[in-house]
């Protein structure tokens, strides 16, 4: 065999190499963009997951101060009802006196 031959086998060799790398690189970043995607899909749920957690905490937190409200609401009218009975006592006894 000639070394010219030689050498374009060598380099037929050396094509038919970079080819194969050529594809195995080629279906390992088709992989890898697989990947980002599916990264990216998961990402995007778990966003959606916590926007609609935060929004459901906020619900509570207003649920819980608007029964705190309620609450001391009740209790101030039990004040208020307390004291108007104390106050009319008052004005009876005074009623009586005159």
């Amino acid at each position: 065999m000639a070394q010219g031959e030689k050498d374009l086998a060598t380099f037929q060799t050396r094509v038919r190499q970079m080819i194969l790398r050529f594809n195995e690189l080629k279906q390992e970043n088709k992989d890898l963009y697989a990947m980002v995607d599916e990264n990216e899909r998961q990402i995007a749920q778990l966003k959606a997951k916590v926007a609609q957690q935060e929004h459901d905490y906020q619900s509570l937190k207003m649920a819980r101060m608007m029964e705190i409200t309620e609450g001391d609401l009740e209790g101030a009218k039990e004040r208020l009802s307390t004291l108007i009975r104390s106050v009319n006592k008052c004005i009876a006894v005074l009623s009586d006196e005159k």
